[in-house]
């Protein structure tokens, strides 16, 4: 389709990227009306979750009739899969009209199935299509797709990037060395793979002898999976080390591979709203919230027909803007502030991973790299920042702990308890694909040796400890209670118990 479309066209679906927001708002509450019917008619959970609350699809009058509609979130996903058939209640069609399924990483639980109809699929890679072609993408374009295919969501995105007219490579999530052979070799313009892999892939190119922006024929690189393509400081790292511009995309393993992403003013992800109506919800209350107001993000898929997303809960912390845009699309943009379940309160301040990440990508001195541990102390939450000085670097670790440390005070509000600063390359967060670097302490209990008491329903209880320095992981006084400890010296391993 997109081969017919003039290289110099800016919109690659103007009808739809630049509708006035009226019409659009029209074309929203039309879908979903007929989505909301659709959901309560053909899948045994909505039936019975909107019967629960009292509502039914008619009282679908206004966009603003969604928020009478009760939520779902990925525990609604887990408890629901499996149930009844393969692809469980919340699944609208019989499993032969499935064509493709992906699943989450289950990194926060029990993988969840996200099953699409060939409907599905094919509104899929044409939504992709509009959003490689809005990052700049073009049929003469040399396109590596360096992320994972097995069971991940954005593993098929390869094919929106053929639709567009691309060459596309199908490289997939290889090590590095294959991925700049591939770079050099073929020359490709255009890679979609993580912020942080992005980084580290051209370091390692730059320890091979390359230089990225010279040894290699990038123009723009996609990233999706963490925060940091929006991140200013970050982004400019990135495109400084590579020549090349950095876009931003999003998207989650429920609904698509993407379905937002930035255009060239870098104010926020143009969502993707013929297909997807979002909401803004305090995170405690679930209270609607008004555009440019900072909650949980919550969408409503309008066409998916396998597995409707009705008031979906992402756990992601943002606003939305609805204003015009420079770029002249009108298309609400969603900004990603955080994580709900990374979020830490220090002294009545509010702090996101993503806080500290824009700081450290900014210092001079430092190779970008860090970690977060936040842990409790006396009663409450602290927060301790790791970082990497950069290469060559005989800067004392003193001065860089104290200049990192006011820096991250400045910007954040509260500063960590401590610095701990690493020579290049030995804090351990380069991955090859997308890097770990929240450690969530609080609850965790060091214990004395030999005796630990975890309390439960029925009473407190004594457990033995077979070594010095048992860690509990999870919660005292709660049922239930997780826990493992080393004993290198008796066995050789970790030991874990289940309560």
């Amino acid at each position: 389709m997109a081969k017919d479309i003039p290289v110099s066209q800016k919109y690659y679906d103007p009808e739809i990227e630049c509708m006035p927001r009226p019409e659009l708002e029209a074309l929203q509450l039309q879908r979903l009306k007929d989505m909301v019917a659709y959901a309560y008619d053909n899948t045994v959970y909505y039936k019975r979750a909107f019967d629960e609350a009292g509502v039914t699809p008619d009282d679908i009058r206004t966009l603003d009739d969604i928020a009478k509609f009760p939520f779902i979130d990925k525990k609604t996903e887990r408890e629901t899969q499996h149930v009844g058939s393969f692809f469980g209640e919340m699944c609208s069609v019989p499993e032969e009209e499935v064509i493709f399924m992906a699943t989450s990483s289950g990194s926060t639980g029990v993988p969840t199935v996200s099953p699409f109809t060939q409907e599905d699929f094919d509104l899929w890679q044409d939504t992709e299509a509009r959003l490689f072609w809005q990052a700049g993408m073009r049929p003469n374009d040399r396109y590596v797709h360096a992320l994972n295919f097995a069971l991940y969501v954005g593993g098929p995105d390869v094919i929106g990037a053929q639709r567009l007219g691309a060459l596309a490579i199908w490289v997939g999530a290889v090590p590095s060395d294959r991925l700049l052979f591939v770079l050099k070799q073929y020359q490709p313009t255009v890679i979609w793979t993580s912020p942080s892999y992005a980084w580290h892939l051209g370091e390692v190119a730059k320890e091979k002898g390359y230089d990225p922006r010279t040894d290699f024929n990038i123009h723009t690189i996609i990233v999706a999976g963490e925060a940091g393509g929006s991140i200013p400081s970050t982004r400019e790292s990135i495109e400084n080390l590579w020549g090349a511009k950095v876009v931003d995309f999003y998207g989650l393993s429920d609904i698509y591979g993407a379905c937002a992403a930035a255009c060239e003013a870098h104010d926020g992800l143009h969502i993707v709203e013929d297909q997807i109506l979002v909401e803004t919800v305090d995170p405690t209350t679930g209270e609607v919230l008004a555009p440019g107001e900072t909650g949980e993000l919550v969408y409503t898929t309008l066409m998916k027909k396998a597995r409707p997303m009705i008031r979906f809960r992402t756990g992601d912390i943002g606003y939305v803007s609805t204003e015009p845009c420079e770029c002249g699309r009108t298309l609400a943009r969603i900004h990603i502030t955080g994580r709900k379940d990374e979020m830490f309160i220090v002294s009545a301040v509010n702090v996101f991973p993503t806080d500290i990440e824009y700081v450290v990508r900014g210092l001079d001195g430092l190779t970008g790299e860090y970690s977060i541990r936040v842990y409790e102390q006396d009663f409450t939450c602290k927060y301790e920042v790791s970082v990497e000085r950069a290469l060559g670097s005989d800067e004392p670790y003193d001065e860089v702990a104290k200049r990192t440390m006011a820096a991250i005070k400045a910007h954040v509000g509260v500063r960590p308890q401590k610095v701990i600063v690493y020579d290049a390359g030995k804090l351990g967060t380069s991955s090859e694909h997308k890097a770990s670097r929240f450690i969530d302490d609080r609850g965790c209990i060091l214990v004395p040796p030999f005796r630990l008491c975890v309390e439960r329903r029925n009473g407190p209880t004594l457990r033995p400890a077979v070594a010095p320095n048992l860690r509990v992981l999870g919660k005292a006084h709660v049922h239930k209670v997780r826990f493992a400890f080393p004993i290198p010296r008796i066995f050789g391993t970790t030991a874990a118990l289940a309560d």
